[in-house]
């Protein structure tokens, strides 16, 4: 509804002689607002040579004499703004139809290559990258949802000091006995990865205060580089743990990855990219390193290639956006890592910039904020760290632990818990995958319902909640939904009534204020969509999916459903149904699933 109305307002101002003017139409978040507002007659008021209040009379006035059939009414408020009320007609005729809308929009078949998680081999699966994918994760659906190509990808560090002080520290646990690598390829991925985590750490602390431990990593640092038979053993072993048990992790997220890229493949040809470059004036020598002088262009200067000769992760990172345009000619190629390094790809999109600016001018940055925790900041050098694996499986026991509380409220009436435990929706034997699909769900609503590029305070009192804004009060309102379908779906079947012969367009004289706001919020789903994807903001469509349950709920405290009689029961089905639908699409784009019961 949102596009025809701005395409109704475009109209009205053509036809005023008024052109190069954004119509923007918002949903209204005020009663007594309309539906939907638009501001257009702040930005016309100059070109009509009068006051807003006056030029939004003029604009309404147009739009009436069109006599457009989905309008209930047009209204002007103070100071200017013009405001939509759709008609009960129009949103009951939508009802059943929201989600059929033909995809369309400026993204629809563009080409588009997401970049997200990128975390290291060698070194553990933390917080940070936990957050990367789950936003990566959501923008990619969004994006199909519009009807965009997505090929998501993920870039790893392979190779590099980190992986240089790994080996270091596993070489030194092997050295005293506390490594064997025929034991610890019996061991579960999630412990190798720890243990791989743990040298790391070793090696790290040793580079930091043993010099002789620094010569000797930086030394294995070359190695790895010209593939020294003397580290490649341990080399191909840490890298293949690490990489399968990333693995575990995105299936369980439930991300694919279109390709895998390394910066072992990307560094030489980076490396080529910036020798080639220097000749042409694009990079400078100093001191022996060849560097980026970043001031001229109001940035600041960094290294490409080390006074070694080897690339940096800046070298490196050229190499990969040349890699990634051969593989796959993308329209736009977006990369989101924490907001920590923006300044740093301000200077790499600049400089690639200069060596191959059709493909820097489709590259965006998108930077997420940090995840806090009551336990204090992580710390892979200190390995004083919370990985991303730890946080899903204490919000998996917290959920579990939730859902028996919520079941033993559900069923005490003043006797033992024991004795009704067999009434409980959920079974013992089944609490793993339902507490799984809670508890990865709250996480990922905690981490998405606010803007991506704030800091979160992450509580779990919070997010593993059935009340307030927290993704397990979202799914609850699903399940509420399909029970009350179920129930309604047996009622008809005694009855011999399916439903099928229900009019419910009749009942639009008779909509009550919360069957009105649902009808509203349900004809947004498109636009709310369309706008999240375009902005790259997953919270915009968590905000809406919040408003949508609280109405439904409240709807649901309000009014009787399924004893109702005729029409009205039947359309606050087909609303139920919508309702139901709705949440579980858009929860789907966020990467969160529905449980059938909790």
């Amino acid at each position: 509804m949102r596009l025809q109305l701005e395409q109704l307002v475009q109209n009205v101002l053509k036809q005023l002689g008024i052109d190069g003017i954004r119509v923007e139409v918002t949903p209204s978040d005020a009663e007594g607002h309309g539906d939907y507002a638009s501001n257009i007659a702040f930005l016309a008021a100059k070109n009509l040579k009068v006051a807003p209040m006056e030029a939004a009379e003029v604009i309404r006035n147009a739009l009436c004499a069109m006599r457009y059939a989905s309008l209930e009414k047009i209204e002007v408020a103070k100071p200017g703004f013009i405001n939509f009320t759709i008609s009960a007609q129009a949103l009951l005729r939508d009802l059943t139809v929201e989600h059929k809308k033909p995809i369309s929009g400026s993204l629809k078949d563009s080409k588009v290559m997401i970049e997200f998680t990128d975390q290291n081999p060698f070194k553990e699966f933390h917080i940070g990258h936990l957050y990367s994918n789950i936003v990566g994760e959501s923008i990619s659906r969004l994006l199909e949802a519009v009807g965009a190509e997505v090929k998501r990808v993920n870039y790893q560090g392979d190779i590099g000091l980190h992986v240089a002080k790994s080996i270091w520290g596993m070489k030194k646990e092997m050295a005293d006995g506390i490594w064997v690598i025929e034991e610890m390829e019996k061991r579960s991925l999630k412990e190798r990865s720890k243990s791989l985590g743990e040298a790391y750490a070793l090696g790290a602390t040793a580079y930091d205060e043993s010099e002789e431990a620094k010569a000797a990593i930086i030394l294995i640092n070359k190695q790895v580089y010209v593939n020294d038979p003397e580290v490649m053993p341990l080399y191909i072993k840490g890298r293949q743990w690490s990489l399968d048990y990333f693995e575990t992790i995105y299936q369980r997220l439930g991300t694919d990855f279109w390709k895998l890229y390394f910066e072992s493949n990307a560094g030489p040809i980076g490396l080529a990219l910036v020798r080639e470059y220097l000749a042409k004036g694009v990079f400078k020598e100093s001191d022996g390193a060849i560097v980026f002088i970043g001031e001229d262009y109001g940035l600041h200067t960094r290294v490409f290639i080390n006074s070694l000769g080897l690339p940096t992760y800046e070298a490196k990172e050229l190499g990969l956006a040349v890699t990634k345009y051969e593989d796959y000619q993308f329209d736009s190629s977006i990369m989101i890592t924490g907001n920590e390094i923006n300044e740093y790809f301000k200077v790499l999109i600049k400089a690639l910039s200069l060596i191959r600016p059709e493909i820097a001018a489709k590259m965006k940055h998108l930077s997420h904020g940090m995840v806090r925790l009551p336990e204090g900041k992580m710390s892979s050098r200190t390995g004083k760290i919370v990985t991303g694996e730890w946080l899903l499986d204490e919000a998996v026991k917290r959920a579990w632990m939730k859902i028996q509380e919520v079941t033993k409220t559900e069923f005490h009436d003043g006797k033992d818990y024991a004795t009704y435990s067999k009434k409980a929706r959920v079974k013992p034997s089944e609490q793993n995958p339902i507490a799984e699909t809670i508890g990865v769900g709250a996480v990922k609503w905690a981490l998405l319902k606010n803007g991506i590029g704030k800091d979160i305070e992450f509580s779990f009192d919070e997010s593993v909640s059935f009340e307030g804004n927290s993704g397990p009060y979202i799914q609850y309102t699903y399940v509420r939904t399909q029970s009350v379908l179920a129930k309604g779906k047996a009622q008809r079947a005694k009855s011999d009534n399916d439903g099928s012969d229900a009019m419910p367009y009749a009942l639009s004289s008779m909509l009550n204020p919360e069957e009105r706001r649902l009808l509203v919020l349900l004809s947004q789903y498109f636009d709310i969509v369309t706008q999240a994807a375009q902005r790259y903001s997953p919270n915009i469509l968590a905000t809406y999916l919040f408003e949508l349950a609280q109405t439904y709920n409240n709807f649901y405290q309000k009014h009787q459903i399924l004893k109702a009689e005729g029409q009205a029961r039947e359309l606050r089905l087909v609303v139920t149904e919508q309702v139901g639908q709705t949440i579980k699409n858009g929860l789907c784009l966020l990467g969160i699933k529905t449980p059938e019961k909790m």
